[in-house]
């Protein structure tokens, strides 16, 4: 249900941004990752230029790639179903997998909901594109809220740690703070470097603190 109703607000999104049905559709047939798509789209609407949306989806689609090195190991595939594969790494497919105990268990979850998700996304994607043609226009439904608000349903449950809270945080003050100076999609990838920033001041805080600790005892 979950994917369904992100799928049917990607669709609408897509179309209101400019893009044409059979555009839409090929983005989550050759896609397929959710994030990515609404970065791009979301960009391309707030009339970023087609590559600047393109490097942030891609970089938001980077995360995949560590998934896959994890899955590797773990689904042990045969080298011609890998390709194939590796269309399906996403965030649910990776998750499903990674929770079940077995070899077998972790192949047949990752199929599931492989196979299910994807026909689902490009279903409802198509029923969304064609759904944003009978609505007029979009702007005046506010469908340009629903991509933000995915996106802060899928990541806010995310958010355990002070670290992660303060990455997020640092992300939505670049963000925001160079969204009216920067070119559409540019400040997305700057908010990026929020992540190694707080880490690398956590590492520094963490190596003063046993350095102090080192001493006391001594």
């Amino acid at each position: 249900m979950a994917v369904g109703l992100s799928g049917l607000a990607f669709g609408v999104t897509s179309a209101g941004s400019g893009l044409s049905t059979p555009q839409t559709c090929a983005l989550s047939l050759l896609v397929f990752t959710g994030a990515s798509q609404f970065a791009l789209v979301g960009a391309l609407a707030a009339g970023g230029n087609p590559f600047t949306a393109a490097a942030g989806a891609f970089f938001l689609g980077v995360r995949n790639a560590f998934y896959g090195l994890r899955l590797s190991q773990l689904l042990a595939l045969p080298r011609a179903v890998r390709p194939l594969a590796a269309h399906w790494v996403i965030d649910e497919t990776s998750a499903v997998a990674l929770a079940q105990p077995t070899r077998r268990g972790a192949r047949i979850g990752f199929t599931v909901t492989g196979l299910t998700l994807y026909v689902l996304w490009n279903l409802t994607t198509l029923l969304g594109a064609l759904g944003a043609e009978k609505l007029g226009d979009t702007d005046a439904w506010g469908i340009d809220a629903a991509s933000p608000a995915v996106f802060l349903a899928l990541l806010a449950p995310m958010l355990k740690t002070t670290v992660e809270r303060v990455v997020a945080g640092l992300a939505v003050v670049l963000g925001l703070g160079l969204l009216p100076v920067l070119p559409a999609g540019v400040p997305v990838l700057a908010a990026a470097l929020s992540a190694p920033l707080v880490l690398y001041a956590d590492g520094r805080r963490r190596g003063a603190a046993d350095t102090l600790k080192k001493e006391g005892n001594r």
